[in-house]
């Protein structure tokens, strides 16, 4: 019988993060969050939850990052848009946001 502890799947780890992440607690669920992001550095859904994990726990130079790389995955996301503008804002960047946050109105989000 093996007894070998089973390595979670990046399915498993995606659903342990979203359970962090709903029970707001950004900090827990970011290193998870971005463990699925390496394994899956194509996808959007995770690196956006990512750049909101950081957001919230106040981590904005990583959610920059994590956005602007986002943003180069996918330049019509337009909650990336949205997110890369607020976080500019929070860190008193307002002049450098207004791109940002005019991009994600012309797509819809304002």
């Amino acid at each position: 019988m093996n007894t070998a502890p089973r390595e979670e799947t990046t399915a498993e780890r995606w659903a342990r993060a979203e359970l962090y992440f709903d029970a707001k607690q950004y900090s827990d669920a970011a290193p998870i969050i971005a463990e699925v992001v390496a394994e899956t550095p194509g996808q959007v859904a995770p690196r956006l939850l990512l750049a909101r994990a950081y957001y919230h726990s106040a981590q904005l130079g990583r959610a920059e990052a994590q956005l602007r790389e986002l943003i180069e995955l996918d330049p019509v996301e337009p909650y990336a848009h949205l997110l890369l503008g607020r976080t500019l804002q929070r860190q008193g960047r307002t002049e450098q946001a207004r791109g940002p946050l005019r991009i994600a109105a012309a797509l819809g989000l304002a």
